[in-house]
């Protein structure tokens, strides 16, 4: 008999930036556990063909996906998302916060307003409407989760990310007040900081073999991580299995903060 401990069976679960990477996988092992998903990114035909191979390769079993697509940035796309999940799903069960964005390499010297406005809207802003709008919902059942996805990049200083670093070790904040205020409902709240994972946004760390050997080789594992080796704890944290976590940071980065 298969343990219960890890079922998210008729969890709605909505995963942000969801069309590729670290989100993209979060949202299919969510799936593949039971849960029915959100796919959510800026581009709809994207989202729909994650969600359709999804569903072809759950072929009708209890999990599934939907597509919804969404601009993190604007709070009316992010109400819009969460009624029409709601509309479509019901409430939700699982929020997971993974879109981010990061559009400046240098030092924080030259960092020009813009980004730093986007950086900030887009990695911290955002978590905190979408957390206050699937709340009430989640208050009224007094059941519910909510993950961000935060970074290593938030436990350490940087030269080259220094406003992508603040944002994310301002969402690992968010994640303990949002605890704390909730907790008496019985909501659970928790941030995911990978370390170096083979996606597209890290694909300068990665796609050449001399800067990657770099990169790991002072790593107690010497080697990149996968997307789904992150969404290992998702599941863990939406499920019965974390229902006494809250308020933490888990480091999904193969030693790499601690050596």
């Amino acid at each position: 008999m298969a343990s219960k401990l890890f079922d998210l069976t008729g969890k709605v679960a909505l995963v942000t930036g969801s069309s590729k990477g670290i989100g993209k996988a979060i949202a299919e092992e969510m799936a593949r556990h039971g849960a029915q998903v959100v796919i959510s990114s800026r581009k709809a035909d994207v989202c729909q063909q994650v969600a359709d191979d999804l569903n072809a390769e759950l072929k009708g079993e209890s999990g599934g996906a939907v597509a919804i697509p969404a601009h993190v940035g604007q709070r009316e796309e992010l109400e819009r998302l969460v009624a029409e999940t709601r509309e479509r799903l019901g409430p939700v069960d699982s929020l997971v916060c993974n879109a981010a964005v990061n559009p400046y390499y240098g030092p924080m010297s030259e960092l020009p307003d813009s980004a730093l406005d986007k950086i900030l809207g887009i990695n911290i802003k955002s978590n905190h409407w979408l957390a206050q709008l699937v709340l009430p919902d989640m208050i009224e059942r007094k059941d519910g989760t909510i993950m961000i996805v935060s970074s290593v990049g938030g436990l350490r200083g940087s030269r080259e990310l220094g406003a992508y670093c603040i944002s994310k070790a301002a969402d690992v904040q968010l994640v303990r007040n949002l605890a704390v205020e909730n907790g008496p409902h019985n909501i659970r709240v928790n941030a995911i900081s990978p370390g170096l994972i083979r996606t597209d946004f890290a694909r300068a760390l990665w796609e050449n073999p001399d800067i990657l050997k770099r990169r790991t080789v002072g790593d107690p594992l010497q080697r990149i991580g996968e997307p789904e080796e992150v969404a290992g704890i998702a599941i863990y944290l939406a499920s019965a299995a974390g229902s006494f976590t809250t308020g933490q940071n888990f480091v999904i980065d193969g030693g790499s903060t601690i050596a």
